[in-house]
């Protein structure tokens, strides 16, 4: 009985995402990409402005990363409304979510709260260069999970992208110890390093968990229950932040430290609501990606955007453009345009067993 419920929910769950047409789906990827490449990029650059001006309080940023959840809220209204206007369905409800699935994305929800505070630790404490080792690392750490939790089929080509955009990535560390910042002590820069790594390895993990929950939600997943999963696990993360913030005090900080900052007490606060609204972009954009693909095309994707921020971090705030930048681009390009040539390549030969298949059926009707 439990196994003809599973096949059962296993093929509703495939026709729900078979219903999306291929041009809407590459549409819809097309739209998820743009949304985690603005995120990706403006998200630890906002976040670097406020520590670079003057702002001090780790819980507060790493609740700013989750903290525009309500966001999601106005893509699921606008969602809603266009699924009532285009099939006539007025049964509908705006949120579908079965409990097991609430419970499964709240837990992955706190994981993501716990992640905020270990990447904006690396960010206050450690150098540009260094945090590069966090987008480094976590793509293998990514790969490695991909391949346990959602049994990930890797290609020569998916393997060669993954080797070069963690070489790439790892290269922007190599001035680590020149670029140490001046007055912090060797216990907290250790500290930030390792803690770094741990938000690597951390999200390396969340990205395969968030398409198991696809995989394992036990009704139909389609892009609003996609969005109402990050809801859920934005709500968490941030309730996970809003402890810290209690307990260390950081709501009470927060007139005080705007009154200190250095470009003024409005621009500080124009900084604080621009960095949630901003990470949101980011977390929409991943779950589309990894809804449309996978959670491995979304690590690639964040892998290959790190070079771009080292650039804008050039741009906006005059840091150096060394060599090993421009080393690291390159190999990240190569990489990311490996792993679509490869993808590209699968397609098409799906496409030509697919049409062999049809012709052959074809031919088996036509004889007598």
């Amino acid at each position: 009985m439990e196994n003809k419920e599973a096949e059962t929910d296993a093929s509703l769950h495939e026709t729900e995402v078979s219903v999306l047409s291929p041009s809407t789906r590459k549409m819809l990827l097309i739209i998820s990409c743009i949304s985690l490449s603005i995120g990706n990029c403006g998200g630890p650059l906002i976040m670097r402005l406020y520590f670079i001006h003057g702002g001090n309080r780790i819980w507060l940023s790493s609740w700013l990363i989750t903290a525009g959840w309500p966001l999601i809220i106005i893509v699921l209204i606008a969602a809603f409304y266009h699924r009532r206007a285009t099939t006539g369905d007025y049964t509908s409800k705006l949120f579908n979510m079965k409990l097991r699935l609430i419970l499964a994305s709240a837990v992955v929800g706190g994981l993501t709260g716990v992640d905020n505070y270990l990447f904006s630790y690396g960010i206050a404490k450690l150098p540009v260069s260094t945090s590069a080792l966090v987008i480094a690392s976590q793509l293998a750490f990514t790969a490695g999970f991909a391949y346990l939790l959602v049994k990930q089929k890797f290609t020569s080509f998916s393997i060669n992208a993954v080797v070069l955009l963690t070489i790439g990535s790892g290269v922007l560390a190599l001035h680590t110890s020149s670029d140490r910042p001046e007055g912090e002590s060797k216990k907290e820069y250790i500290l930030g390093f390792v803690l770094t790594l741990g938000a690597a390895a951390l999200y390396g993990f969340i990205l395969p968990a968030i398409e198991l929950i696809y995989q394992k939600a036990k009704q139909a997943v389609d892009f609003p229950l996609v969005m109402e999963i990050q809801m859920v696990m934005g709500l968490f993360a941030t309730l996970f932040c809003t402890v810290g913030m209690l307990i260390n005090k950081d709501f009470q900080a927060i007139p005080r430290e705007a009154r200190n900052f250095d470009l003024g007490e409005t621009k500080y606060y124009v900084v604080l609501v621009c960095s949630g609204i901003i990470w949101q972009f980011f977390f929409i954009g991943a779950g589309g990606v990894i809804f449309c693909a996978s959670s491995l095309l979304s690590g690639i994707i964040i892998a290959v955007l790190l070079p771009v921020i080292e650039v804008l971090a050039v741009i906006f705030f005059k840091e150096k453009f060394q060599a090993e930048k421009g080393v690291a681009l390159v190999l990240s390009l190569w990489g990311f345009v490996s792993y679509f040539y490869g993808e590209f390549k699968h397609s098409k030969n799906a496409e030509k067993k697919a049409e062999a298949e049809m012709e052959l059926q074809i031919n088996r009707t036509a004889l007598p």
